[in-house]
């Protein structure tokens, strides 16, 4: 009978931590370094092993963990990244890891990797957020496959969540009565029947929106009403 290939250590680059329960070390650099992080959470050492084997031969950044617990007290909801999460820890439950993420409003995207997979697990996983539910052994090209596109769901979620967050900012400039003379603007009035209700000149009106393109940084009425559905 044919042996199975040994599992090939993995480079010191990877930031791994094979122990039960050992939290891997994160520089400052690497804390504030953008790329992602593929965080794998099994208990069973083999299992880490090869899986972050396999991220680093593909040149990606990992962290192991042995436990719930010890990624919860390591995680940062800041550092980009994936979850790949076994179903069944020992003495945890991944599903109850899920549950926690979402308390926290963590957005992480999460692959569920188990040799001990059921219908209502999957179902319940994948309800709680999961974007994917693989069997063990689960093939290295597909298991690399999703968790590319778990990193690039997570990419384009943060990006989303900064420009949402550039838009409020901008809108927090307004003055009450700048705001005001902008939702008169959306409402469709002009600057004359503005001015009018508001007992002021078109002149100042004009002013009023001269200063909100500028506060809001748009360059048109289109741009303007653009950020403003954008965060409806």
């Amino acid at each position: 009978m044919k042996r199975p290939p040994e599992i090939a250590p993995p480079p010191a680059s990877a930031e791994i931590a094979f122990r039960a329960g050992a939290r891997p070390r994160v520089t400052r650099n690497e804390m504030s370094d953008s790329r992602p992080t593929v965080f794998v959470v099994d208990d069973n050492p083999r299992v880490r092993q090869s899986v972050c084997t396999l991220l680093a031969a593909a040149g990606l950044r990992s962290e192991a963990y042995a436990s719930a617990r010890a990624f919860l007290a390591a995680y940062d909801p800041s550092r980009p990244g994936c979850l790949v999460l076994d179903l069944y820890l020992r003495g945890e439950n991944g599903l109850e890891l899920q549950d926690e993420l979402r308390r926290r409003k963590a957005t992480l995207p999460v692959i569920v990797l188990t040799a001990h997979g059921t219908v209502p697990a999957s179902v319940r996983a994948l309800k709680a957020g999961a974007i994917e539910f693989l069997q063990k052994p689960a093939p290295p090209a597909t298991l690399l496959a999703r968790i590319r596109d778990a990193l690039a769901m997570d990419e384009s979620a943060r990006q989303q969540t900064a420009a949402r967050a550039a838009r409020e900012r901008r809108l927090a400039r307004l003055t009450p009565r700048e705001r005001q003379v902008l939702d008169l603007l959306l409402s469709g009035k002009t600057s004359k029947e503005i001015a009018t209700g508001l007992g002021l000149s078109v002149r100042t009106i004009e002013t009023y929106r001269a200063t909100i393109y500028v506060k809001t940084e748009v360059s048109s009425f289109a741009q303007l009403v653009r950020v403003v559905l954008a965060q409806e």
